[in-house]
C-alpha cells in the first residue's frame, strides 16, 4: 500500500503516520528525517544538499526525489510506504508520478487530513512537549495536570517559539497558496480520500482504516472522470435536442396554456426599381412614341373647306 499524507502544519500527518506504521508494517518516509540523515551520513546526495543549503540556497527538487528513490529501494518498502511531507507543489507531484512509475510502485492513494483554520490554530498555538521524555500535550484539548511540567516524569514542558500566531498564519497561508492545489490535482485522478481530522486520536485513526483496508485487501476504486469542461463566455448555449430513433431533432417550445404562439408576419418582397438612367431612357422613348403617332393622325385627317367664292 503505497500513500502520500496531505495536510496543513498541525493536521496530525506525523501521529497518524507513526499508527499506520505499527498497523500495516510499512516504513513513514519524512523527507524532512530523509534529508537530515543523508547529511548526517555524508551520502552524495547529502553532500550536494548540504552545499546548497551552505549558499543559502533550497535544495533541489531532483536531490529530494534522489534520496526518496534510493530509499524506497530499500526491502522494508517494498510491501509500500507512507510519504510524508513530499509533494508540496503539483510540480513537484508530477516528478514524483513519473518517479514512481519508472519504479513501478504507483500510488494508491492520497490521504488528506481535514481540519479547518480554528482547530489549526488551537493546535499549534497550544502545544507543549516535555523536554526530558518527549511526551506531547495542549493547553487546550489535552492539558498536562500541572501547569509546563509532565505527567509522567515531572519534567518541564517546552513551547516552540515559531508556535506563535503570527508565524503559524504565515505557514498556512503558503500551505494554501501552495499545497492546497495538490488538493485537485489527486482528486482528478481519482486518488484523494478526505478524513475528518477533528476529534481524538484513535477516531480519527478509525477514519483513515474506514478507507485504507479496502486498498489493502486489493479492492481498487475506478477513477473519477474529468469535470466537464466550462463553456466559453459570450457563446450561446448549445440547443436542447430529443433524440428520435438515432437522430437528434430540435425541440420545440412548449405552448402556453390559453395562448397560442404567434404566427410570423409574411415578408413583402420590395418592389423592383429600374436605375436613374433606365427610367430617364424608358420616359425618353414614351415620348418620342407619343409625337409620332400625333404626326401620323394630323397626315390622315382631310383638310378643313372653306366657305368662300372664287
Amino acid at each position: 500500500m503505497r500513500i502520500v499524507l496531505l495536510g496543513a502544519p498541525g493536521s496530525g500527518k506525523g501521529t497518524q503516520a507513526k499508527l499506520l506504521v505499527e498497523k500495516y508494517r510499512i516504513p513513514h518516509v519524512s523527507t524532512g528525517d530523509l534529508l537530515r540523515a543523508a547529511l548526517a551520513a555524508g551520502t552524495p546526495l547529502g553532500l550536494q544538499a548540504k552545499a546548497a543549503m551552505d549558499a543559502g540556497q533550497l535544495v533541489s527538487d531532483e536531490i529530494v526525489l534522489g534520496i526518496i528513490r534510493e530509499r524506497l529501494r530499500h526491502n522494508d518498502a517494498k510491501k509500500g510506504f507512507i510519504l510524508d511531507g513530499f509533494p508540496r507543489n503539483i510540480i513537484q507531484a508530477q516528478a514524483l508520478d513519473g518517479m514512481l512509475h519508472n519504479l513501478n510502485q504507483p500510488l494508491d492513494a492520497a490521504l488528506l487530513l481535514d481540519v479547518d483554520f480554528d482547530a489549526l490554530m488551537q493546535r499549534l498555538t497550544g502545544r507543549r512537549t516535555c523536554e526530558n521524555c518527549g511526551a506531547s500535550y495542549n493547553i487546550y484539548t489535552n492539558p498536562p495536570r500541572l501547569d509546563d511540567q509532565c505527567d509522567r516524569c515531572g519534567a518541564p514542558l517546552h513551547h516552540r517559539a515559531d508556535d506563535n500566531e503570527e508565524t503559524i498564519g504565515n505557514r498556512l497561508r503558503v500551505y494554501d497558496a501552495q499545497t492546497k492545489p495538490l488538493i485537485d490535482f489527486y482528486r482528478n485522478q481519482g486518488r484523494l480520500e478526505s478524513i475528518n481530522a477533528v476529534g481524538e486520536v484513535e477516531m480519527i485513526f478509525k477514519r483513515l482504516l474506514t478507507v485504507l483496508e479496502p486498498i489493502a485487501r486489493g479492492v481498487r476504486k475506478p477513477k473519477l472522470s474529468p469535470p466537464p469542461a466550462k463553456p466559453a463566455r459570450g457563446k450561446p448555449a448549445a440547443q436542447a435536442v430529443a433524440p428520435v430513433k438515432g437522430k437528434s431533432l430540435p425541440v420545440k417550445p412548449a405552448k402556453i396554456a390559453g395562448k397560442s404562439p404567434r404566427k410570423p408576419i409574411p415578408r413583402v418582397p420590395p418592389k423592383k426599381t429600374l436605375p436613374k438612367k433606365a427610367a430617364t431612357a424608358r420616359t425618353a422613348s414614351k415620348k418620342s412614341a407619343v409625337k409620332s403617332q400625333s404626326r401620323t393622325k394630323s397626315a390622315k385627317s382631310p383638310a378643313k373647306k372653306t366657305g368662300g367664292r372664287r
